[in-house]
């Protein structure tokens, strides 16, 4: 198969999906190009089957802000034509269902061709951006165009339906982890540097968003510090990093947190973690959970969205409210003062990470796909 992938190049979990998603296709010799305005950050490969295109937006002094959905289409239908693809897959509603409609009536008008696209629904498209008022009309119309519809959870599946007047059926595939990348062994000098007196480590990973509830993690961490030697590493950046600092030097826990900055290569800080923290106000799933747990770091977070969908209280770690920062520390401090009890739920996580291989959802997106295949080109 030729698939169009369109996503945004960005560390977040819609972007890091649709690329090791393209990466997996192209393995499995499909033709596979990438449609955005740069390259993707997991796109750190050389594939004869991965193609990249960057999308340009002309600047004009009429445009304070220039139209990139316009832009964007444009791009579609040049890829669509030139290299005769056979379908679209569009990552995050807004604005990729949109102008993937856009680019299919053009190409359906110049050709009479039909090109298909599949949307996948990733979380905040709908559970935020996609409900303001401003986006909502154009979100239902294009999600409802769309030749097939698919979200990343139960929930978020639920979210969608309960939000939009959709009237299609939407498919759950999961997100997925390619389990052997983080199946690494930790290194013993790096954990050492981290942790040189064997204390525990715990990491948290997002894009510092109010939704992630950063003072949480900080509150989390000052608890377990309390009762034992401990270091935290923070992953990611953004604009409650401040607070994070603040609140920090507050608890007088500062000097053992490290904040790391982005990191592409998340398994090495993975490896020698003892524990993850999720305290998320919504996760549509919580793909740095489901990392955590392919590197056997049991997780403590929240039950909100998607979530208790992979992480099973008890089981691959522990869930609480949102905000309950009192059980959220209590489980953390139980679990990490009980080897044999950490041990176990270590091995569990990895278990139910398997479940969520790339090896066992890349095939229900082919057999998506296949559904939509014209004969002689996707034979």
């Amino acid at each position: 198969m030729r698939i169009g992938i369109v996503c945004y190049p960005t560390f977040g979990g819609s972007g890091v999906l649709a690329t090791e998603l393209g990466k997996a296709l192209a393995d499995k010799g499909h033709g596979v190009h990438f449609i955005t305005y740069q390259q993707p950050v997991r796109l750190n490969v050389f594939s004869a089957n991965i193609f990249y295109h960057e999308v340009r937006v002309p600047t004009y002094p009429l445009f304070d802000y220039p139209p990139y959905e316009v832009a964007l289409a444009s791009m579609m239908v040049d890829v669509i034509l030139n290299h005769d693809l056979d379908l679209l897959h569009v990552h995050y509603a807004i604005p990729h269902a949109s102008a993937a409609y856009m680019a299919k009536q053009i190409v359906l008008k110049k050709t009479g061709r039909n090109v298909p696209v599949i949307t996948t629904l990733h979380g905040t498209d709908i559970t935020l951006v996609g409900r303001d008022k401003t986006y909502e009309p154009v979100v239902t119309f294009s999600i409802n165009e769309s030749d097939a519809i698919t979200a990343v959870s139960q929930n978020l599946r639920e979210e969608t339906f309960h939000s939009f007047e959709i009237t299609r059926e939407i498919d759950v595939i999961y997100n997925f982890v390619d389990v052997s990348r983080f199946s690494k062994k930790p290194i013993d000098a790096f954990k050492k540097v981290i942790a040189p007196h064997s204390e525990k480590i715990l990491v948290h990973a997002s894009n510092f968003r109010k939704v992630k509830r950063i003072p949480d993690v900080i509150k989390v961490f000052a608890s377990v510090r309390s009762e034992m030697p401990a270091k935290l590493l923070m992953v990611g950046d953004g604009p409650e990093r401040p607070v994070a600092e603040e609140l920090g030097r507050e608890y007088g826990v500062f000097d053992d947190i490290r904040f790391v900055g982005k990191q592409e290569q998340i398994e090495e800080i993975l490896a020698i973690s003892d524990l993850f923290l999720l305290p998320s106000e919504y996760e549509s799933f919580g793909l740095s959970a489901l990392e955590a747990m392919a590197a056997r770091v049991p997780v403590i977070s929240t039950n909100a969205g998607g979530l208790k969908e992979i992480n099973i209280h008890g089981t691959t770690g522990y869930t609480a409210k949102v905000g309950d920062v009192a059980s959220m520390s209590e489980f953390a401090i139980g679990l990490l003062g009980n080897e044999d009890d950490l041990a176990k739920m270590k091995e569990q996580a990895f278990q139910q990470a398997m479940k969520f291989d790339i090896q066992n959802i890349v095939p229900q997106y082919e057999k998506l796909y296949s559904r939509f295949c014209r004969l002689e080109p996707c034979a």
